[in-house]
């Protein structure tokens, strides 16, 4: 039988015909589904790369089968000339979603090849491909109406100038996203992986998703808050980003000592603060220039005040000078080092320390800044000064106690 006898035997016999196209599409849709899609997803597990998975994952080769049989009817639709516009819009509408389901799915692969790439630096592009998606998704809208309405496309378009209050009014919340979104991407405000902190929506952590829509941070308390993105450039923020690109964080922090413990150093106390190697030659030198002092005016120096001295605070602030120095895990250079006083106040005397580390690591910061100040914390009683602690259940207990042994020994 050759290609005419069959042709005359579809034209006599067009049911048939239909029928067995239908049987043909089945079997091309099990070809491409179970050989040809299962193929694809085989090859690509067996690659080393891992951007054709990230592809094949989104291309969704199961759903891809279905153009197949669907195709195939919609070229045969003229055997059943009372059903066939029926049947070639039917075809038409599913030919176009499936096509826009897989490409909206592809344009989200593309946004996994782009971040798992090497040269990714966090800007996200999600949110224009967000943009794409409800730009195809509003032309799908538009074809599928052309479709079963055999209106053209364009004439479509010119009746949506009538409605455009109203979109405005629905696609607010996208209109102002996508602004926000470009605002972001091109100031290169917030990234994926910036620690972000905004009080306003209780949000302090990490970015793990960027859409046109929303920005997801992963708080520290594994929590995730959602912000809306054209809500982020209208509230405050702050992104930590400057902090680790630089290299450092600030350590801040300052311990108060008792103002009743501050005094001029005696000889002896000097003669025991030398043996400490950090400000050995430190005293060296001031206790030189304070001598130096006297001897030149010798006939005028009758009191403790006349003249230059040293306290064992101003000694304190010298050594925690040196400590901090002699530390490898702090910038010395580059970036702010002080150790101050500042003002005093009803807490005793705040000496701060206002230093970088040379880590941004929270737990390696957080072990740096605690182990200072244990460290200063035992020192300080070293220079005869005391820390300020507010009076506790316990400092009264032992005050009342010994005002009772007082009495008791008067009454005796």
């Amino acid at each position: 039988m050759d290609i005419n006898e069959i042709q005359v035997w579809i034209d006599q016999n067009p049911e048939w015909a239909f029928v067995g196209v239908i049987v043909l599409s089945i079997i091309l849709f099990v070809i491409a589904r179970w050989i040809i899609a299962r193929g694809l997803i085989y090859l690509a597990n067996r690659s080393k790369t891992k951007y054709d998975d990230i592809i094949v994952h989104s291309l969704r080769p199961f759903r891809v089968a279905w153009l197949v049989p669907i195709l195939l009817v919609y070229s045969f639709a003229y055997l059943l000339p009372e059903y066939q516009m029926i049947i070639e819009k039917i075809a038409l509408f599913f030919v176009l979603w499936v096509v826009i389901v897989t490409v909206n799915a592809l344009l989200g692969g593309v946004n996994q090849v782009y971040e798992a790439s090497p040269s990714f630096t966090g800007v996200s592009i999600q949110g224009y491909l967000d943009i794409i998606r409800i730009l195809i998704i509003l032309v799908g809208l538009i074809l599928s109406v052309s479709i079963f309405t055999d209106e053209s496309p364009l004439a479509l378009l010119t009746g949506l100038g009538a409605i455009t209050a109203v979109l405005l009014l629905i696609f607010r919340d996208t209109i102002l996203s996508l602004v926000a979104s470009i605002q972001i991407s091109t100031l290169n405000l917030i990234r994926e992986g910036d620690w972000l902190e905004v009080p306003s929506y209780g949000a302090d952590g990490d970015v793990i998703n960027m859409t046109l829509h929303t920005i997801k941070v992963q708080n520290w308390d594994k929590t995730i808050s959602v912000i809306p993105t054209y809500k982020i450039t209208e509230v405050a923020y702050k992104n930590w980003r400057g902090m680790q690109e630089s290299g450092g964080r600030r350590i801040k922090r300052a311990l108060s000592l008792d103002m009743s413990s501050i005094k001029f150093c005696d000889h002896e106390m000097l003669r025991e603060l030398r043996k400490i190697d950090l400000i050995h030659d430190y005293l060296e030198m001031k206790v030189h220039e304070v001598e130096e002092f006297r001897q030149k005016h010798a006939d005028r120096i009758d009191s403790p005040l006349d003249g230059p001295q040293i306290t064992n605070v101003e000694v304190f602030r010298e050594y925690i000078s040196s400590y901090l120095k002699s530390r490898e895990d702090i910038h010395q250079e580059g970036m702010s080092f002080l150790v101050r006083a500042l003002a005093p106040s009803p807490m005793g005397l705040p000496i701060e320390v206002y230093v970088f580390t040379k880590t941004t690591a929270w737990d390696e910061y957080e072990a740096i800044q605690a182990e200072i100040f244990d460290h200063l914390l035992a020192a300080a009683s070293s220079f005869d000064l005391h820390v300020f602690q507010e009076p506790t259940g316990m400092d009264f207990a032992t005050f009342a106690s010994g005002r009772a042994k007082t009495s008791s020994v008067i009454e005796l």
